[in-house]
């Protein structure tokens, strides 16, 4: 019984091998682009967040921001598709989610419940999962490592 269990296990590990890293970057394509999409089109229930992100600075317009993340969101999604520019996605993800972080920083009445750290609202909690998102990035970009 334990050898069958064993084998199972071996089984399962060696789909998820051979499955995992193709399973992230669907994911991430299908999140992106269906995320980013919504806000030129102003669908999002993002925006509230990602306009008061960046109406303290005076070089930005918010409406036009919203544009600029939600394209480049899309094409994070579609980059993902493609393993040969999958590094390229990872870096243009890695760009977009310094900005997502950037509301624990100068939002805290938005992202904490009583600005108490420990308590995310929802949307803090929409953001603070996005360390997962840098993990499994950093898990797809490590199977396109050329040892060379």
């Amino acid at each position: 019984m334990i050898s069958i269990l064993k084998q199972m296990d071996q089984n399962i590990a060696k789909f998820m091998k051979l499955w995992g890293v193709s399973a992230l970057r669907i994911s991430f394509a299908v999140i992106f682009f269906w995320f980013g999409i919504l806000k030129p089109f102003g669908l999002s229930a993002a925006i509230p967040l990602v306009k008061a992100t960046v109406v303290w600075l005076p070089f930005i317009e918010p409406d036009i921001w919203v544009h600029v993340i939600g394209w480049w969101e899309v094409a994070i999604g579609i980059l993902f598709l493609f393993k040969k520019v999958t590094r390229i996605a990872i870096g243009l993800l890695f760009l977009q989610m310094t900005g997502t972080f950037m509301p624990l920083v100068f939002l805290p009445d938005v992202v904490y419940q009583n600005n108490n750290m420990l308590l995310p609202t929802m949307e803090g909690q929409y953001i603070i999962k996005n360390l997962m998102i840098i993990s499994a990035a950093l898990v797809v970009g490590a199977k396109f490592y050329d040892k060379g």
